[in-house]
């Protein structure tokens, strides 16, 4: 987490707004490129909802969690469980040995086993056993206990239909939210992921469109790029200063993306404390940081792609608005001034399926594609040098 979170009051305010409605109508979606602090906002959203009385039930949701209904069924149980146990109870009654003594009853948390007990019991499909649960754990809660149970997930791109192996739970987690708001059940879904997340549920199921508020995050502005740089450091116990043109290539450097602002001033701060350490006077080379930047978040995701596949993506990164959307014909028309053996447009559009499946690129409308990782170009452009 950042000692001090810039440019993102409007998206917690939408989500208080999301925490006032009567009947859920709408829910959430937190999407944005890597880098852009999708996680860090979301961590924000969990004191927001608990201040307003609301339980927080969430995880990351990997993609052994997403691969079966059942698996995600166990994964929203489990961890609806641990949110739940202070709350809920059973009463047991527990028989004493010898004659004339009477029966005492004793109360004890309701756990996963009582919530997985509910679910095979109850006959139907897997989204009537997880309804079932849901529908116990909110008719059980104390009156007036809480307003409602927020359940938020992060890394939700990884949740998806799998036709091949007739599993849905993608299908199965907007089925079952969408009937229990429909009876008045206050269950907010919150979900966090890439830009290809939003796409995925409409795909999934049409009237998702109309489930969720989205919420873009894009990179920070000028403004709330240099209040992140500057204001964790603003108190009488930070040993360092940043000096206004310091500030600056911090800013450019980062591109406005939290990530990357905290990345290179962390590495600022620790190169100063090492120096000053040694009596040695400050100096830190920005192109140093970036080197180690490359090597930290780029590297890794640039060794997923074939030579070929780099040779591509060396032409985007060569576009005027490869920082922005571009078409498959610009990509062509460029590749056949700059390379001796230019792509053709039904080649570059069976790459950049292979290289969304990577994570490299993604589609972000009709014949619209981004790269999908930030600052994405400015490596690369470094790798041609």
């Amino acid at each position: 987490m950042p000692p001090y979170l810039a440019g993102r009051t409007n998206e917690q305010d939408e989500f208080r707004k999301a925490l006032r409605q009567t009947t859920i109508l709408e829910n959430v979606i937190l999407t944005g490129l890597r880098g852009v602090g999708k996680t860090v906002l979301l961590e924000t959203f969990k004191p927001i909802a608990r201040r307003a009385g609301w339980l927080w039930v969430g995880q990351d949701l990997s993609e052994a969690a997403s691969l079966t209904e059942q698996n995600l069924s166990k994964r929203m149980m489990a961890d609806l469980a641990v949110a739940t146990s202070g709350m809920l109870v059973r009463t047991e009654t527990h028989r004493q040995m010898g004659i004339g003594r009477e029966d005492i009853e004793a109360n004890r948390p309701i756990g996963y086993g009582d919530l997985h007990s509910i679910f095979e019991a109850t006959p139907g499909l897997v989204s009537d056993k997880l309804k079932a649960v849901l529908l116990f754990v909110w008719k059980a809660l104390p009156s007036g206990s809480t307003p409602g149970i927020v359940f938020a997930y992060d890394e939700a791109q990884n949740l998806s239909d799998h036709a091949k192996q007739d599993q849905f739970p993608l299908s199965l987690m907007l089925d079952v939210f969408q009937s229990i708001q429909r009876m008045g059940v206050p269950y907010l879904l919150v979900l966090t992921g890439l830009p290809t997340l939003f796409p995925r549920l409409v795909e999934a199921r049409t009237y998702a469109e109309r489930m969720f508020h989205m919420l873009f995050l894009n990179q920070l502005d000028d403004k709330d790029s240099r209040d992140a740089i500057t204001k964790p450091i603003e108190n009488d116990q930070c040993p360092i200063t940043f000096q206004t043109r310091t500030v600056e290539l911090i800013r450019e450097s980062s591109g406005g993306y939290p990530y990357f602002i905290q990345f290179i001033c962390r590495e600022y701060f620790d190169t100063w404390l090492s120096q000053n350490k040694k009596g040695e006077q400050m100096s830190v080379v920005n192109a140093d940081i970036l080197r180690k930047l490359d090597t930290d978040f780029f590297v890794g995701r640039w060794s997923r792609a074939t030579d070929r596949q780099r040779e591509l993506m060396e032409v985007i990164a060569s576009l005027p608005n490869c920082d922005s959307e571009f078409t498959v014909q610009e990509v062509a028309d460029l590749s056949r001034s700059v390379l001796d053996k230019p792509f053709s447009r039904s080649h570059i559009s069976q790459m950049l399926v292979s290289l969304s499946h990577a994570g490299l690129v993604y589609k972000n409308r009709y014949g619209k594609y981004l790269f999908a990782v930030p600052l994405l170009s400015s490596f690369i452009k470094r790798q041609m040098e």
